[in-house]
């Protein structure tokens, strides 16, 4: 287990260096720049100075040299867009926890809701629970969230007056925003939830169906076991197995921010950045934000492989069952 590991993290490693690479060419392929003359009004001498104090008129395989080392130090350099030329790592420092907070609510309530959900629509086939169940997932998946964010900012936000959204827009800073078990992460911990709460449910509703229809489990009941200890002791363990590759992949979705939630609801967090550097063309924000999300992902699928020999013996991650 130890030297599979090791190796993966040493693939990870390759796999983040490949797409830096290919986010760095490509970035730098778009004509234009971001102190380009024609965007932002510079003049020619200022625009040479700009480009000659970031560096951007360096050859392009020398800025990259230099990104690699600064960013094996966790220096990925100074925001070109951000008020104040902050470095980017304490723009990540600074918006991050605002981000994590929404999305760590949004993954307890879609991944408990939607277990929950799932294993009762499962159970109670056919019936007016499935049919709600199987509805709401359809609805969460179809729905844009940025539909859902606005309605119920109408709805409940100004009609109802449950948290102002306007409390979240306080700068970069943390410390300033809602407490941690404020009623101002209910709207967007809802919003953002509904997508992946309908994912989780549909996908333990089919798992949880086809492994109660298995041998094992009528089995199981001929031996005069309760109905609650098949599905704590035989039927959940081997639903989630399949479970796994679908629903641990959402979590770098979450824990990075969406901008459609975080602009709706004005959330100063990190979503915001992956969207607004690329408009901005943003060079250092673009590759940090990029190795984050990337790092993230990786490491979910290690972590996901790992979790598989956990909870099916059967399964050895040198490859052989």
């Amino acid at each position: 287990m130890t030297g599979y590991i090791i190796r993966r993290l040493i693939a990870l490693f390759l796999v983040m260096l490949a797409v830096s690479a290919i986010v760095f060419f490509l970035m730098n392929a778009v004509p234009g720049g971001p102190f380009s003359l024609g965007e932002r009004g510079y003049s020619a001498d200022a625009l040479a100075n700009l480009e000659r104090k970031y560096g951007i008129d360096k050859p392009i395989v020398e800025r990259y040299v230099n990104f690699l080392v600064s960013a094996a130090q966790l220096d990925f350099g100074y925001s070109f867009a951000v008020a104040g030329s902050p470095q980017v790592t304490d723009v990540i420092i600074r918006t991050w926890p605002v981000t994590l907070h929404v999305g760590l609510y949004t993954i307890i309530v879609s991944f408990g809701l939607g277990l929950i959900m799932g294993t009762v629509a499962a159970y109670r086939r056919n019936s007016w629970i499935d049919n709600f169940v199987t509805f709401t997932a359809t609805l969460g998946i179809t729905l844009p969230n940025f539909i859902i964010a606005t309605l119920l900012l109408i709805i409940f936000g100004f009609q109802a007056g449950w948290g102002d959204p306007r409390k979240w827009i306080v700068g970069p800073l943390w410390p300033n925003g809602p407490a941690l078990l404020s009623w101002d992460y209910f709207l967007p911990v809802i919003t953002y939830a509904l997508a992946p709460l309908a994912l989780v449910a549909r996908y333990t509703r089919a798992s949880v169906a086809d492994a109660l229809g298995a041998d094992y489990v009528r089995t199981a009941r001929a031996k005069g076991l309760t109905d609650r200890s098949i599905m704590f002791r035989h039927v959940l363990r081997n639903a989630l197995i399949p479970m796994i590759t679908v629903l641990l992949p959402q979590i770098p979705n979450l824990l990075t921010g969406s901008l459609f939630i975080e602009v709706v609801f004005g959330i100063p967090g990190l979503g915001k950045f992956f969207v607004t550097s690329i408009f901005n063309r943003d060079y250092p924000m673009i590759m940090g934000l990029v190795l984050l999300v990337a790092f993230f992902w990786g490491l979910t699928y290690l972590i996901t492989d790992v979790l598989y020999t956990v909870i099916d013996p059967r399964v050895r991650v040198t490859g052989s069952a």
